[in-house]
C-alpha cells in the first residue's frame, strides 16, 4: 500500500486465539511517502497469540522513501504455550534514493514477562545508522523472531552469509525458547535469502 503518509495514523490488531493457527501477509510491500504536512506518520501493531495457538506475521518489506517520517512500533503478547513467527524487513530508500526516517520498536512478552525489547533508528537525524557498526553500505535490514515452546535453541549465536551478499547473526534470547535473527544486506532479495536461511537453521532446533 501507499502508506503511510505523513500525518496518518495506522493500527491493526490481530488476535489468534486459544488452539488456531493463522498467517498473516501482505498483497505487496508498504510505501512509507512523504505527507501533506511535516508531521511524522505512525504504524502500530497490536499482535496477541492465545495458549497452544500459532501466529506467522510475514508481511512484505517496508520502504521508506525520501521525506518519509515513520514511527512504528509491534506490540506481542504472547501466552506460554504459544508459539511465533514474525518477519520484519525494511528497505532504505528506492534506486539512487536517501531512505526517509525510519524508527521501530519490537516489544515481545510472554507470559506477562519480557524478552524482547528493541528500538531502532534509520535515516537523518539519526546518529551513525550509515556507519561500518550499524548498516555501512547496506541499505536493506531486517529480523525474524522465532518463539516456540518445543525449540532447543543454541547456546551461542551463529553467524550466517558473506561479505558481498551481507550478514545474519541468529542468536538465543535470555530465559526463553526463542531465537531472533537480524540481517542487513545490499538488496531485498538478498536479505529474503538471509533470513529463510536463518529459518531453515532453526527447522533442525524444533521437537
Amino acid at each position: 500500500m501507499s502508506a503511510p503518509l505523513g500525518g496518518d495514523r495506522l493500527a491493526l490488531d490481530i488476535t489468534a486465539e486459544a488452539h488456531t493457527r493463522l498467517e498473516v501477509t501482505t498483497a505487496a510491500a508498504t510505501i512509507a511517502l512523504r505527507g501533506p504536512t511535516p508531521d511524522p506518520a505512525t504504524y502500530d501493531v497490536r499482535l496477541t497469540v492465545g495458549d497452544h495457538a500459532s501466529l506467522h506475521w510475514l508481511p512484505q518489506p517496508l520502504i521508506s522513501t525520501q521525506g518519509s517520517t515513520v514511527h512504528q512500533t509491534y506490540r506481542v503478547e504472547l501466552a506460554g504455550t504459544s508459539q511465533l513467527l514474525l518477519r520484519e524487513e525494511q528497505l532504505l530508500g528506492r534506486i539512487a534514493e536517501p531512505p526517509g526516517h525510519l524508527s521501530t520498536r519490537l516489544t515481545v512478552r510472554r507470559d506477562g514477562r519480557p524478552i524482547l525489547d528493541q528500538h531502532t533508528a534509520y535515516g537523518a537525524p539519526a546518529p551513525a545508522w550509515d556507519s561500518p557498526a550499524v548498516l555501512g553500505s547496506h541499505r536493506a535490514t531486517g529480523q525474524l523472531l522465532i518463539v516456540s515452546p518445543g525449540m532447543d535453541p543454541p547456546a551461542t549465536p551463529v553467524l550466517l552469509g558473506d561479505p558481498t551478499q551481507g550478514h545474519c547473526v541468529l542468536a538465543p534470547l535470555a530465559d526463553s525458547p526463542a531465537l531472533l535473527a537480524t540481517a542487513v544486506a545490499a538488496t531485498p532479495a538478498q536479505l529474503r535469502r538471509l533470513l529463510d536461511e536463518a529459518l531453515a537453521c532453526v527447522s533442525g532446533t524444533q521437537t
